[in-house]
């Protein structure tokens, strides 16, 4: 397992050479700017340019709640987004241990993609660098130690693209004007609180439950079975995101907190907590 090979590295590199961290980076911020050059490559243009809540009239009444409530009429669609997290990652969710993890993300929401960039301290000067990805229809996941010692690299595969995806539409909460119907977002009822969205990418679709809190903003997002990596194969896992702290940002309101969680048979596993810390939006017009 990658995690005992992490803990081998740490152990020989307990005093980092200044001048393999400063390699680490330099390789590392190359690969990122890579990945997101990728990513503004494959951005498309949105045949809507401005919010009309004209729109929301054959979704389900808590959608129409919901977006009626964190929208402006007539404000621009996000084209792209720019945010920084702060939180904890379980590396070892069954043992409860907890890491830091600073990361910046980029999203572009037509086409569909995002690129996440997280550092997890294992301790002074050691880190775990992060690549989570979808980009032009493909998933990507990678780890390094201090992004020169690779720890894992889940191959690419239909089944990743699909859990990468399904990231996208989770986090959309904070980018809300993409969960219009306008903007591919296909919405089903469920019940009084809880309705279905589906978003396709050429010939890759994904499903989630989305539940409505009592103040009629999103409390979760609920996927029967998303694809993660267990022992070199791709195992669909229950899985969820929870929303906090609702503020204004960009004239609208969105989630500053979150956690997320796989649900597997013996219990809920929560293996990141966090907040976004600052976030800059791009629209179309």
């Amino acid at each position: 397992m990658w995690l005992n090979l992490l803990l081998l590295l740490v152990l020989a590199l307990v005093f980092v050479p200044a001048s393999l961290l400063l390699l680490g980076i330099s390789r590392w911020s190359s690969a990122t700017q890579s990945l997101r050059s990728r990513l503004e490559g494959a951005r498309g243009t949105g045949l809507t340019t401005r919010y009309d809540p004209a729109e929301l009239a054959d979704l389900p009444p808590p959608v129409q709640a919901y977006l009626s409530a964190v929208l402006t009429p007539g404000q621009p669609i996000i084209a792209a987004v720019e945010l920084r997290q702060e939180g904890e990652f379980a590396l070892t969710p069954a043992r409860g241990r907890w890491s830091r993890v600073v990361a910046s993300q980029v999203v572009v929401t037509e086409r569909a993609g995002f690129d996440w960039d997280a550092r997890i301290g294992l301790g002074p000067g050691v880190k775990v660098f992060v690549h989570d990805a979808y980009i032009a229809g493909t998933g990507l996941l990678q780890a390094a130690l201090i992004g020169l010692f690779p720890l894992a690299k889940v191959p690419s595969s239909a089944e990743l693209s699909h859990a990468e995806l399904m990231r996208f539409l989770a986090e959309a909460p904070l980018y809300p004007t993409k969960l219009l119907p306008s903007q591919g977002v296909r919405w089903e009822p469920i019940d009084a609180q809880a309705a279905r969205a589906t978003l396709a990418d050429g010939d890759l679709s994904v499903s989630l439950r989305f539940d409505f809190a009592d103040t009629g903003l999103i409390g979760s997002a609920q996927a029967s079975g998303r694809y993660r990596a267990i022992d070199g194969k791709m195992v669909a896992t229950p899985w969820e995101v929870r929303f906090a702290d609702y503020q204004e940002r960009g004239g609208m309101r969105i989630p500053l907190q979150a956690e997320v969680a796989w649900i597997p048979p013996e219990g809920r596993s929560p293996y990141w907590r966090g907040r976004v810390s600052d976030i800059l939006y791009k629209f179309t017009a």
